[in-house]
């Protein structure tokens, strides 16, 4: 093959970003071997988010922004499809590059399919069980048609072999999501932006809640907020509030309730922070309180205490690893997981096998091997 390798990447929320970052870096060495695309599907549309995380790790600007933005799931997956298909004509890629678990992921990847392009999925196989999720339905559609599954731990390959995946198309390569860790954390720690804020190392928490089961309904997210105050103590608790859950909040009319609790102790509010100024703040932590899936992982990575506040993850890799305590989502759980994390003394990094910085390499070098022969 004498042209560039053709490959696209499409991103579509906040998370990809991380993934896809240590991706366009593993192919910097290939210089004009490759010519790469990057897409934003526009599903996560909060532009001072998008910016910062492009800014925090030097990405490039996206090359077509398909600004897609919100509607039901049904909606924003056929938009998605409308217009990504003539993009993908257009550029006629090698390989499609998806990552995660989002709408975009499965869009991007069933349109790519239906086009005759090969596939590869970042961050293949993880599975939570439960099909009432969004997420997990993108996965097993998303896993089940492409031609490259790149699993982050072994977990993930097993779960792919047990549903009868031919081995061939199975590679664990590990973590993008602690390449970008690992690349960011130096000068995320250098920031000092705990101390801005007031904040000791080890002496607060940190709350991050996105997930609709925990947000969109005044009586739940009331319910765990009143378990984390009730359990953790004198620790201030940094809740940087996403978009959508900020918006809840005011919905709910429950800013009040902040300012009542937003002292020295107490859940203090804040917009989202820029990914460097987040990793700072995580890494010198007590423990993080969370329904993140990347989260559970870079905690995991830093030897943090971590309370996943969710009735499953598809991360049990970090649970086996001893840091992830899965609380569920009702008081007692969350109470009693908070106290099990609080008299967590060994705080060490868990890393399972492959999490070592260079998953972005490897999934490279397999991708350029295979379109080279």
């Amino acid at each position: 093959m004498n042209r560039p390798l053709k490959f696209m990447s499409v991103v579509g929320a906040r998370p990809n970003f991380m993934k896809v970052a240590p991706l366009i870096r593993a192919m910097e060495p290939y210089g004009n071997e490759i010519e790469h695309q990057l897409i934003h599907t526009g599903q996560h549309y909060d532009r001072p988010m998008s910016d910062a995380i492009l800014s925090d790790l030097e990405m490039p600007l996206p090359d077509i922004n398909l600004s897609v933005g919100s509607g039901t799931h049904a909606h924003q997956t056929a938009r998605m499809m409308t217009e990504i298909e003539p993009v993908l004509a257009g550029f006629d890629p090698d390989i499609v590059i998806v990552p995660g678990d989002v709408n975009s992921t499965m869009a991007t990847a069933v349109t790519a399919c239906k086009l005759g392009f090969k596939v590869a999925h970042v961050e293949a196989g993880l599975r939570s069980f439960d099909m009432s999720m969004p997420e997990e339905v993108n996965r097993r559609i998303t896993d089940s048609i492409s031609e490259f599954l790149f699993t982050p731990d072994e977990i993930a390959s097993l779960n792919l072999e047990m549903e009868g995946v031919d081995p061939a198309r199975i590679h664990f390569v590990g973590n993008v999501m602690i390449d970008s860790l690992e690349w960011c954390l130096e000068r995320a720690r250098a920031s000092r932006f705990a101390k801005s804020l007031g904040l000791r190392p080890g002496n607060y928490a940190v709350l991050t809640l996105h997930r609709p089961t925990n947000t969109d309904f005044k009586e739940k997210l009331e319910e765990i907020l009143d378990a984390v105050v009730s359990s953790i103590g004198e620790f201030p608790v940094i809740f940087p509030a996403h978009p959508r859950t900020q918006n809840n909040i005011e919905q709910f009319g429950m800013l009040d309730w902040f300012a009542k609790r937003s002292g020295r102790s107490g859940i203090r509010l804040f917009e989202p922070f820029g990914y460097f100024d987040f990793l700072g703040l995580i890494s010198d932590s007590r423990m993080v309180l969370t329904d993140s899936g990347g989260l559970q992982e870079e905690t995991t990575a830093l030897g943090i205490p971590c309370v996943t506040i969710r009735e499953n993850t598809e991360r049990p890799i970090t649970i086996r690893k001893g840091t992830n305590l899965l609380a569920g989502t009702q008081r007692a759980g969350i109470v009693e997981a908070i106290v099990h994390a609080m008299d967590m003394e060994d705080r060490q990094s868990c890393r399972p096998e492959k999490w070592d910085g260079k998953a972005a390499q490897r999934i490279i070098s397999a991708l350029t091997a295979v379109c080279r022969k």
